[in-house]
């Protein structure tokens, strides 16, 4: 038998995808499962670790043992411009196939990095999007589990559409068809989907098969989210994938996307971007914000900021740097848009603390893209949105936020922005903006907020010691330190 004093002290390695909307999750559950005793290490790339250094210095200074492992990002060797390092600082999505193939080639420094180790670590957990850590998972035998970015709801979607091949008897992309074996009604249309559920290529098949099957290989699924926000959703995907681990929100565990330096430059500081908040009336402002990956036309953001200006409705409106390109500040600047809306608006070029924002007393509702990150934060917040989903799972999203968990209003968008049909074109017109944000501050407003904030008390509970999300960690952590133990009974 071996006693507990024999049992070392637990070493995580985490392996994300070069993203910010993967990195800041990641690194929020490396402060998780720091606070839980484990001892985790974070493997990064130079630029990206910078990005995370406050985050590091505050960890350390909480006597958290977390480290960061730098690995030199080979970009330019399969034609990458210098310094693109994410997937957020690529300068066009016709580089993805690049920037993967420099990712995979990632596997053979971490691969040395562990023979040279003293020891090994006890388990990896990693993004979906890189099935080699699969590999190093067997060469080394190490547990590996896999960490999901999204909801049990977007994955029992995926899994259900795959599975069924429900879109075989679809004959047109706006043809909505009904999603199998869910726990609520749900549609869709193929034009909704994510791009890779819509190719119908042998390659992306292929791709799609080895990716189940290293989920398949590994010991299981640590998600964020909580069972409380979607419990019907956990139960069913817990018959897809039998070892699940529930986590979340990280974002209200850690507050981390706020203490970042992130190489992000902004407009405005926080103390302005607060004190502005402060001269607002309670529940007063739209918050606009599309995330880190999302890009718009100019023309888009046209119509955008004049329907803004026509709802009347004080708003905080960040603009990210791919988006104030020269054309949009030009127009900005000739049609003295700020000028005319300075009583009541306020533009951020850049970053913004946006967990500080949403937690606002002013905030009354937030213009979102429907990322699993920003959705989260607003949940937590118990902050009603308006849904623009643009790419990825954002459809799925916005189906639960609206039909589901009842705190949305829709945009009305139907196809995806990755649609090449679709991308030049002005999907959501000054109108569009005026109807909808009229309708989250005016019609059913008090049974929206009072669901928004039930929310927000259900959530915090969730990650207080003894919620939901704190005892799924210690469970995960039992989880690995029971093969701990019988590795070395042996």
């Amino acid at each position: 038998m071996v006693s507990q004093s024999q049992i070392h002290e637990l070493h995580f390695i985490l392996v994300p995808l070069m993203a910010q909307s993967h990195l800041i999750p990641f690194t929020e559950m490396a402060k998780v499962l720091a606070h839980h005793g484990v001892k985790v290490t974070v493997i990064l790339t130079p630029l990206n670790a910078a990005r995370f250094n406050i985050f590091l210095e505050n960890a350390k200074a909480s006597s958290l043992n977390i480290e960061f492992l730098s690995l030199r990002f080979p970009g330019q060797e399969v034609g990458l411009p210098e310094g693109c390092e994410s997937f957020d600082s690529l300068p066009s999505f016709n580089l993805i196939s690049q920037f993967f193939a420099a990712t995979n080639m990632l596997q053979k420094p971490l691969e040395e990095w562990l023979e040279e180790s003293e020891s090994l670590p006890n388990c990896i957990i990693s993004d979906l999007c890189l099935p080699w850590t699969t590999e190093i998972a067997l060469k080394f035998k190490i547990p590996r589990l896999i960490f999901q970015t999204t909801s049990c709801f977007s994955l029992l979607c995926s899994h259900n559409i795959t599975s069924s091949n429900v879109l075989e008897g679809v004959t047109s992309d706006s043809q909505p068809f009904l999603v199998p074996n869910m726990p609520d009604r749900t549609e869709f249309t193929i034009a909704q989907l994510p791009k890779g559920m819509r190719k119908s290529s042998s390659e992306f098949k292929n791709l799609l098969d080895k990716l189940k099957m290293d989920g398949l290989l590994a010991q299981g699924m640590v998600i964020n989210s909580f069972e409380e926000l979607e419990p019907k959703y956990v139960e069913e995907y817990k018959k897809v994938v039998k070892n699940i681990w529930c986590i979340g929100p990280l974002s209200l565990c850690n507050k981390i996307s706020d203490e970042l330096e992130n190489g992000n430059d902004t407009s405005i500081d926080e103390y302005n971007c607060m004190s502005w908040l402060d001269s607002m009336k309670p529940g007063s402002v739209i918050y606009v914000c599309f995330g880190s990956l999302c890009q718009m036309m100019a023309s888009q953001l046209v119509e955008l900021a004049l329907g803004l200006e026509a709802s009347n409705c004080p708003f905080i409106w960040v603009i990210k740097k791919g988006d104030y390109s020269k054309e949009f500040e030009n127009w900005l600047v000739d049609e003295n848009f700020e000028e005319r809306t300075k009583e009541r608006g306020l533009i951020i070029l850049g970053w913004a603390p946006q967990v500080q924002i949403l937690s606002h007393s002013a905030i009354g509702g937030f213009l979102t893209h429907c990322g699993w990150n920003s959705t989260l934060e607003a949940v937590s917040a118990g902050v009603p949105v308006i849904t623009w989903p643009m790419i990825a799972e954002q459809f799925y999203n916005e189906k639960l936020l609206v039909q589901v968990l009842r705190i949305g209003v829709r945009m009305g968008i139907n196809v995806s922005m990755d649609n090449e049909e679709e991308k030049d074109k002005v999907l959501v017109k000054r109108e569009d903006v005026k109807k909808a944000i009229e309708q989250l501050m005016e019609e059913e407003r008090e049974e929206r907020i009072e669901r928004a904030r039930k929310l927000r008390g259900i959530t915090k509970k969730a990650v207080e010691e003894g919620g939901s999300s704190y005892f799924n960690v210690e469970l995960l952590i039992q989880h690995i330190r029971g093969q701990v133990t019988d590795h070395q009974a042996m």
